[in-house]
């Protein structure tokens, strides 16, 4: 029986640069889509798919990130005197009395695949998720637990896909897969934004990990890659001579929130779908004239 899935990684120390000055004094996972900022999304997905251990790995100016998931005892005072008990909820609920954070500098921006090593003392021996807050999917079934149910299936890593086009690839780690017995797409290859003329194929990982943690020992050793940075994609690389690694088509609309085109798509979308606002923002959305 596959072991439980209990700790979720968000890489979260990345600088934001193409959101300056908006990032300057603030993180850009804490840029709002709508009325919750996107770690918020990435820590409900995380929470829906089973996770009780939330580890953040952060840099230097990502304070406000422990802040937001941190109580404000002044705040609450302040709305329970007002009598404003759902805005009271709200905050008391962003994250489960029973789910723990935990934060884990990153000393020095050594890429994803260093993030991630950032946190095995706190993973410990057990598989694990790794979200990128960047990538905002909404789906009727999270995808942390579309995957969690793939590997309880099969008990092997899972990595996010999406058919992007090819022209794209060097935005991404690529796959190409071979579909088994079982109908599992089961990775042979993986490669680093690759240019399109090298792409293995045009099916992307896109910010949704389930890792089993021999990926760690894989880190210890993988040198820089692809833009002088330790690449998790290369871990994952060396960790196909050894394991079987998956590929989970997922089911729903990705928003690429690292870019502010992808950012503007996600709050417009997200506002027509938002329960209070979205019929009214509908209407007055019919009367731009653009």
């Amino acid at each position: 029986m596959p072991a439980r899935i209990r700790t979720a990684v968000f890489p979260v120390a990345g600088r934001g640069t193409r959101f300056l000055p908006a990032t300057k004094a603030s993180p850009k996972e804490m840029l709002p889509v709508v009325d919750k900022p996107l770690i918020q999304y990435a820590v409900e997905e995380a929470v829906a798919a089973g996770a009780t251990r939330l580890v953040f790995v952060t840099g230097s100016s990502k304070r406000a990130i422990e802040d937001h998931f941190d109580s404000d005892p002044g705040l609450e005072h302040a709305l329970a005197s007002s009598g404003k008990d759902d805005l009271l909820n709200t905050i008391r609920n962003i994250v489960p009395a029973s789910v723990a954070c935990i934060y884990i500098r990153q000393g020095e921006p050594l890429g994803l695949g260093h993030a991630v090593l950032c946190a095995r003392p706190a993973v410990g021996d057990e598989p694990f998720f790794v979200h990128l807050a960047d990538d905002l999917i909404h789906a009727d079934e999270p995808v942390l637990a579309q995957m969690r149910d793939q590997f309880n299936a099969h008990g092997h890593s899972v990595l996010g896909v999406e058919t992007i086009p090819v022209e794209q690839s060097a935005s991404y780690g690529i796959v190409a897969v071979e579909t088994n017995d079982a109908g599992h797409h089961v990775v042979r290859r993986i490669v680093e934004k690759p240019k399109p003329a090298d792409a293995p194929s045009n099916l992307a990982v896109v910010g949704r990990y389930l890792l089993t943690p021999r990926v760690f020992d894989k880190l210890e050793h993988t040198g820089r890659g692809a833009g002088g940075e330790i690449q998790l994609t290369d871990a994952i690389a060396d960790l196909l001579n050894e394991e079987t690694v998956t590929a989970w088509p997922f089911s729903g609309r990705r928003y690429d929130c690292g870019n502010k085109l992808g950012y503007l798509k996600a709050t417009v979308e997200y506002g027509l779908r938002h329960e209070e606002l979205g019929d009214g923002f509908r209407d007055w959305l019919r009367t731009m004239s653009l």
